[in-house]
């Protein structure tokens, strides 16, 4: 299967879930590039019926006539059949307003079905799929590991012990793309992406759980919205995309930034007083696979080490 070019004119591609700050941002810019596109939306319970993909609402008739709203049922493989006719590519993205067990059993299972369909669709050319730093970096001997890069994988086991829901979540729901996209041979290229920062995220969004023990252990890292729907148009269009990219342009290591971090998730708590025991921690995950990549494509003036 060959990749989209990089003119993509002609291209329609699907974007599901686009009901998300990312899954929204990700329509926008394509529209914005020229792609057709398919937003399909997943309802995630009430959450889902507020939900606005600005876009469609956008003045330029033009970039109306290039968008079609699609309603999508996670686990209804039909559904997601429907969404996806037509479309050369695919932005995948799952995020649910809480994780439990449940949801941990539903993203698997729709994982499973959106890669399935993809390779009943002709005309797919490429699926980016978007997972998370938290499949990577949660494992029993976190600690003395020199580092984390691409090749590596949350536990599991470890996960489901200290209920890590989100990253169990992606780690198990990564996993199921990967044998099936290997399995049906369909192109596929991942994105772990760091912690989504900006409007709407608190201290209970479910993603930052273990945020204090993410910083201790010199892994956490967060990612700019727009730096992310860079990266995914990057991989998507670039024909020597492979495997998995950690993304990220900001690595929590001082001090300082710990306490901008937690001002930002609880703006009403009180800054706490500099102390003596505050130290910088090193940084120990890697992102220049990615750095690389975007070097190569039109936005790699936003690149970061």
């Amino acid at each position: 299967m060959a990749p989209a070019s990089s003119h993509p004119s002609a291209k329609t591609v699907c974007v599901m879930d686009a009901s998300g700050r990312l899954g929204s941002a990700l329509v926008e810019r394509l529209l914005q590039l020229g792609y057709t596109v398919h937003a399909s939306l997943f309802n995630h319970g009430a959450a889902g019926d507020t939900v606005v993909v600005d876009a469609a609402n956008g003045s330029a008739l033009e970039t109306g006539k290039r968008l079609k709203v699609f309603r999508s049922d996670p686990l209804d493989y039909h559904s997601i059949v429907d969404a996806l006719k037509g479309c050369s590519g695919l932005f995948y993205n799952f995020e649910a307003p809480n994780y439990d067990e449940f949801i941990v059993e539903m993203e698997v299972r729709t994982a499973h079905n959106v890669l399935e369909a993809c390779a009943q669709t002709d005309t797919m050319e490429r699926v980016v799929f978007t997972s998370s730093i938290t499949a990577v970096v949660w494992k029993e001997d976190r600690k003395s590991a020199d580092g984390f890069d691409e090749r590596d994988w949350s536990d599991p086991n470890f996960c489901r012990k200290f209920k890590l829901w989100h990253a169990l979540a992606k780690t198990l729901s990564e996993k199921t793309a990967w044998a099936l996209a290997m399995d049906r041979d369909v192109d596929m290229v991942s994105i772990n992406a760091g912690l989504l920062t900006g409007p709407g995220v608190s201290a209970s969004t479910p993603y930052l759980k273990g945020t204090p023990e993410m910083y201790e252990d010199g892994v956490l890292v967060t990612v700019d919205i727009e730096f992310l729907v860079d990266a995914h148009v990057c991989v998507y269009e670039s024909a020597s995309a492979f495997g998995r990219y950690l993304c990220f342009n900001h690595a929590i290591c001082r001090p300082e930034d710990a306490v901008k971090f937690s001002q930002m998730l609880n703006p009403s708590a009180p800054c706490p007083p500099p102390g003596d025991d505050l130290r910088v921690i090193q940084q120990r995950i890697h992102n220049k696979k990615l750095n690389k990549a975007m070097l190569e494509c039109r936005s790699g003036m936003y690149v970061e080490e």
